[in-house]
């Protein structure tokens, strides 16, 4: 038997030293050829390492949080044969997961698939939680615990600190039905525990991330409410029409669209701002970045020149990269390069927010919920579908009287559907 030391690889891009994320291991484990050992994060994604050999893991080189060098020892495994102990062919990072910190990087790292993880399942149908206690969980998963009529906080999470996924809303109901009997009275139990959470990982990029764009950036939202009764009736008429053939719209495409053309009068909201080089670029390219939910956090990935893309093929590749991001499959291309966010939370998306910008662009483009409102409209009052949109600019680069009259630019395009394809 031989030992095969693995060391930290050298991810690019000048990267002397990384966070070692969480493990996938323990000592005593067997692992195969491309398991994954380990997550580490760069300042710009968080990437898989997985095992380049079959063995026994013998030792651990570091704990969940640790800042480690590239080139130090990561993890030593047993295996048959001499082994490696005096140097080791380090492994290709596999299957990068970025975050929306570095909008700058259009480097794509080279990976390969990584091999499928094992998404732990709820021990038992119920956990107990205090009535104020808001259980980790994306937008997503609650709607479907809603659907499901599911009380989230009863529900045991299995994702990263204790985040509730599907999986888990599917054993709590297959757990449920299989002990029908469990006491009620377990929900209302009185509870005194207290759990502290490392903040590591893709976590802690993305709180930094945010903290870093609310002390640099001078925020200030503006709200808009729009009448999208037109373009909701235009949205069933197309998907009636060509769903069954081009796949069905949702309002985002169309919002890209409005974007793409209200761009055309505001060009300052179409940039970034160097505030260290103090250069704002304007770029012609409209690459917009679409906020999306995904069990480890929020992912932009971007839906790049916008403004060649019709409504069907904005679509399509607005569902392409939500898909990999919730899956954690988007490539470091995908999740870069963007030059205004678009961000809404679909149905929970609320009357009002303010979002945080996704330095170091300049505008954020926030989406509410459509509910009906009874409306005056030409001396009468009828029911109109009526939806806020809740923005925020860079006052440093944004002026209040361009980014009001830029939403009133989007506004009048969503309420006159036929302008915006009109040229």
């Amino acid at each position: 038997m031989g030992t095969h030391v693995i060391k930290m690889p050298d991810i690019g891009e000048g990267i002397a030293e990384v966070e070692l994320s969480q493990w996938h291991v323990k000592v005593g484990d067997l692992v195969v050829e491309d398991q994954v050992l380990a997550d580490v994060m760069t300042d710009k994604a968080m990437v898989d390492i997985p095992s380049p050999v079959h063995g026994k893991v013998i030792a651990l080189g570091g704990q969940p949080g640790e800042v480690m060098a590239v080139g130090s020892v990561l993890i030593s495994i047993e295996v048959e044969g001499a082994g490696n102990l005096k140097e080791s062919d380090n492994p290709a990072p596999v299957a990068a997961k970025e975050t929306p910190v570095a909008p700058k990087v259009e480097a794509v790292v080279e990976s390969k698939p990584a091999a499928p993880r094992t998404t732990p399942v709820c021990q038992g149908p119920m956990v107990a939680r205090e009535a104020n206690e808001r259980p980790l969980a994306s937008p997503a998963v609650r709607k479907h615990a809603l659907d499901l009529g599911i009380q989230l906080r009863l529900v045991r999470g299995s994702g990263p600190a204790g985040r509730v996924l599907h999986e888990d809303l599917e054993a709590y109901l297959a757990q449920g039905q299989s002990n029908a009997s469990a006491p009620v009275a377990a929900a209302y139990a009185q509870r005194n525990d207290e759990e502290q959470i490392q903040v590591i990982g893709m976590r802690r990029k993305i709180a930094q991330r945010m903290q870093d764009a609310t002390q640099r950036a001078a925020h200030f939202s503006y709200v808009e409410e729009i009448d999208v009764t037109a373009i909701e009736e235009l949205r069933a008429h197309l998907n009636e029409k060509h769903g069954a053939s081009r796949g069905k719209l949702t309002l985002l495409p169309f919002l890209v669209r409005a974007l793409v053309v209200a761009l055309r009068d505001f060009p300052q909201m179409n940039a970034r701002y160097d505030d260290e080089a103090q250069v704002i670029t304007r770029l012609g390219a409209v690459h917009v970045g679409v906020a999306t939910q995904s069990d480890v956090g929020l992912m932009v990935p971007v839906v790049r020149h916008a403004e060649a893309r019709s409504l069907w093929d904005s679509a399509a590749e607005i569902a392409r990269l939500a898909t990999a991001a919730r899956n954690g499959k988007a490539s470091r291309d995908e999740l870069s390069g963007s030059t205004i966010t678009l961000t809404s939370l679909g149905a929970l998306g609320g009357i009002v927010s303010t979002p945080v910008l996704n330095l170091p662009e300049v505008a954020i483009v926030g989406v509410n919920k459509i509910v009906e409102r009874p409306m005056v409209v030409k001396g009468q009052v009828v029911i109109r579908k009526m939806m806020n949109l809740s923005s925020s600019f860079d006052h440093r680069v944004v002026d209040g009287m361009d980014a009001a009259l830029f939403i009133q630019a989007i506004r009048g395009l969503l309420e006159q559907p036929a302008t915006l394809f009109v040229e």
